[in-house]
């Protein structure tokens, strides 16, 4: 069947990702990618959106004329537009990330409304409260942290975050505006009949991610080593233990796939969507593999001071999508790193002057 496809933040990492995978697999979808072209970098993917006959359309979800689309029906909206860093509203104003991120989705769940168009929301996991996460009880390794077997805290085991993880208390603006949205679009299915599902995801990693030191951090230490740039361990006693799991754009895409194409089945359910155990690392760990892909060993800092926001660990359990879909992720955290140092080496220039 034929769909007009709406992917806010149409020409950032996810979305311009998103897009391509999408009009390769289903030539005769019409994929629209919408952005507002303030994240650096972003300029890069435009002639790769052109290149798959993707229409690009500059506009910005906080703006709700942007959003009208009067000539143009709209099944599906992937609303992958966001301010994405932890830290953003810290020292600085709180506009950006609020308006973005939590009335920017209301004006996509209103043009999802008049068009009558189903959701897919890219939400984090950054929605769970930061106190409660630093009191998961933690394992320490050679080269790690580990969650415990035995835990106080509902909602987590060692497999990792559950959906079911307590909701309470502070978890950053970016997250807080992330999960007040998740909220709206729950009222708009029950109270207008939209049909949406939420994915709380993990870190997202692969090729084309202008990668920073609050987020992307598994392509910034990437580019760190190519470009022999120095990094730092920062927190928690600067030893590099900090675990992440990630996962790759393309086992996102196969799963987000899966839903656009079976929306009824999934309407209004939630999922933790990341790598899991088997799909995670710590810094430490990716300097290593970052060192043998590269050939490179470059000067690593340390800074034992935590940053605001941080965390030692971070797991997504992902037994609730799994158990109701049957997707299960296929990219190794090698078979990641290997992909994002590929596309440095065969863009080196462009991104050297861009980005560093």
């Amino acid at each position: 069947m034929s769909k007009t496809i709406l992917i806010t933040g149409g020409a950032g990492f996810v979305g311009s990702n998103l897009a391509v995978l999408l009009k390769a697999r289903h030539p005769d979808f019409s994929v629209i990618a919408l952005d507002n072209m303030k994240r650096q970098g972003s300029e890069l993917n435009l002639e790769r959106l052109r290149k798959h006959e993707i229409i690009f359309m500059h506009g910005d979800i906080r703006n709700k004329e942007d959003l009208s689309f009067d000539d143009k029906g709209i099944s599906l909206i992937i609303e992958s537009s966001a301010e994405p860093s932890v830290l953003a509203g810290y020292n600085s104003s709180t506009e950006y990330v609020i308006n973005t991120n939590l009335m920017g989705t209301v004006n996509c769940l209103e043009l999802a409304r008049k068009k009558k168009a189903d959701i897919i929301y890219l939400s984090t996991s950054r929605i769970y409260p930061i106190k409660q996460l630093s009191e998961i009880n933690i394992n320490e390794e050679e080269t790690r942290f580990t969650i415990a077997d035995d835990q106080d805290i509902s909602g987590v085991t060692s497999k990792g975050i559950s959906e079911t993880f307590p909701l309470d208390g502070a978890r950053s603006l970016y997250g807080t505006t992330k999960l007040a949205s998740e909220l709206i679009i729950q009222e708009y299915i029950e109270m207008f009949g939209l049909r949406a599902t939420i994915n709380r995801c993990g870190v997202i990693a692969g090729p084309w991610q202008m990668g920073k030191i609050d987020q992307g951090v598994f392509t910034y230490w990437m580019f760190g080593h190519y470009f022999n740039k120095s990094l730092d361990y920062i927190g928690f006693c600067g030893m590099g233990k900090q675990v992440r799991d990630l996962i790759h754009i393309e086992d996102l895409f196969e799963l987000i796939d899966l839903q656009l194409c079976r929306m009824s089945d999934f309407n209004g359910n939630i999922y933790n969507v990341g790598g899991g155990n088997k799909c995670s690392l710590s810094l430490l760990e990716t300097t290593q593999l970052c060192r043998e892909i590269t050939g490179n060993k470059i000067e690593m800092g340390k800074i034992e001071e935590n940053r605001e926001m941080d965390v030692r660990i971070y797991i997504s359990d992902n037994s609730k999508v799994q158990k109701d879909t049957g997707w299960l992720i296929k990219k190794a955290p090698r078979d990641i790193l290997c992909d994002i140092y590929t596309w440095i080496r065969d863009n080196d220039r462009i991104l050297e002057k861009v980005l560093l």
